[in-house]
């Protein structure tokens, strides 16, 4: 039986976080959603930290977060989830209203996996969260996480990386 997969919605402004909830749960299969209200936050729950503490050690199968947050901005929370080999792999996908050249390409080049920018109309808004839902908790086959490969493995990876760096740097 596979364990059953969730999705954290990190969302400052309390309607669109309520019409993000609503528009995750319609007429589709249940799946929890943790809301982070802010950057630091999010960055708690991945690091189960504070009231997140007792959470499981299970990665969220995707990320929805919004750029404009308080405490810690979108961006630095992409920056240190893609910086972290423990949390690089866990799908960020920003979903957000900047329509901000700028924005698309700091987030591309932080790692993120996919930019949304919001729908201003309701059916839209449902539509595009729907497909993303599905996208990333359906038909994306998410990689093998860390307790599921075999340390020898991962050890043998950073030493034929290191290898190889070495051989470049000389």
């Amino acid at each position: 039986m596979t364990k059953p997969r969730w999705i954290l919605l990190a969302e400052d402004n309390p309607n669109d976080a309520d019409l993000t909830v609503r528009a995750l749960s319609a007429n589709q299969p249940p799946n929890e959603i943790v809301l982070a209200g802010d950057g630091s936050e999010v960055l708690d729950c991945l690091y189960r930290r504070g009231a997140f503490q007792a959470r499981s050690d299970d990665p969220p199968a995707v990320i929805l977060l919004d750029l404009k947050m308080p405490k810690v901005d979108g961006l630095e929370v992409l920056r240190q989830i893609k910086g972290d080999p423990a949390l690089k792999n866990i799908p960020v996908v920003v979903f957000t209203s900047s329509k901000e050249r700028i924005d698309l390409i700091r987030t591309y080049h932080l790692g993120v996996n996919a930019y949304v920018v919001k729908p201003v109309g309701y059916r839209e808004f449902v539509s595009a969260l729907k497909d993303v839902k599905k996208f990333w908790l359906v038909i994306n086959e998410p990689p093998p996480t860390a307790d599921l490969v075999e340390p020898a493995v991962i050890a043998a990876q950073q030493t034929i990386i290191q290898a190889s760096q070495l051989a470049s740097a000389a």
